[in-house]
């Protein structure tokens, strides 16, 4: 649904993106992650045509002719707030020249996004998730291919993120294609089916969130100590298995990160009964999203 080849886009001396390739394939929920400044709003606007690219390619559509309809929601929706919900996405219809039947869109939209029984309330008095849920229903108006969501749970209440990513799935279910801008880590696990993720102009890391925390995570192995031993932090940071060694002294926890994380619970578990080392407990935890993201973008988890 969308290619993007050797993206470049700058302002003035600033370097915004640095060669950027991406690829979204038809009916994907992609969670696109990066930190703020890396480039990910100037990407949603030159594939918007809202602002002009410097050099590279922007490749739409299964056929490659550019001939999709796009439908983007940014991170804060400007709307009419005289007007009522209904009122705006009956001038939502005319400026995209929708060819169906305005009122029985409006209806439908209205209900996918729950915002049927406020339709007819004035814009001005909406809450902010009401504010999001109305971006949305106007963003997906014109049944667009493509649906670019530019941080659609910010400053939402937990109630308000659930509503909006239970709006998302049903989208997906509909078979819409999706690019999800988010610094919601949770939200992306979710709902997408494939990640990418932006660093110094270009993209780390690409790939559903299972190969990405294959090839990027590690597992950790956490071994509670019943008192602070500094001699064994020792014994597993000189360990065949243990990659990366934390040993937080004041709780005698020793965090030990490993490529295998059965064969290095195993390899823990074998140090501490050959040297006596009593332990309070031992558990094994998978990646997550968060740490790989974190490592990626030069941030801590811990």
């Amino acid at each position: 649904m969308l290619e993007i080849k050797d993206l470049h886009k700058s302002y003035k001396k600033f370097n915004v993106l640095n060669g950027l390739y991406m690829k979204i394939n038809k009916g994907d929920v992609y969670g696109f992650l990066g930190r703020n400044g890396c480039g990910k709003t100037t990407t949603m606007s030159i594939i918007c045509n809202i602002i002009p690219k410097d050099d590279g390619e922007i490749i739409l559509g299964e056929d490659g002719t550019n001939n999709i309809k796009i439908g983007y929601l940014p991170e804060t929706p400007s709307m009419y707030d005289y007007m009522n919900g209904y009122e705006y996405l009956g001038y939502i219809a005319y400026c995209a020249k929708y060819d169906g039947d305005v009122k029985k869109r409006i209806a439908a939209v209205l209900a996918l996004t729950g915002m049927t029984e406020d339709a007819k309330r004035r814009i001005k008095g909406y809450s902010r998730g009401m504010n999001q849920r109305l971006g949305i229903a106007a963003a997906i108006m014109n049944k667009p291919d493509l649906l670019i969501l530019d941080e659609p749970t910010s400053a939402l209440d937990p109630e308000g993120r659930a509503e909006v990513m239970s709006i998302i799935r049903t989208l997906s279910e509909t078979g819409c294609t999706i690019l999800l801008c988010t610094h919601i880590l949770s939200d992306v696990e979710r709902v997408a089916n494939r990640v990418g993720i932006m660093n110094d102009g270009r993209l780390a890391a690409e790939g559903s969130i299972g190969d990405i925390l294959a090839s990027y995570g590690l597992d950790s192995i956490e071994i509670q100590l019943p008192r602070p031993d500094p001699a064994v932090e020792v014994l597993i940071k000189n360990a065949d298995f243990a990659k990366k060694v934390d040993y937080m002294e004041k709780t005698g926890l020793i965090i030990a990160e490993t490529g295998n994380g059965e064969e290095g619970m195993l390899a823990a578990m074998k140090i501490l009964a050959d040297n006596n080392v009593p332990v309070s407990g031992i558990k094994l935890s998978r990646p997550t999203l968060e740490q790989v993201y974190l490592s990626m973008v030069g941030g801590h988890w811990r």
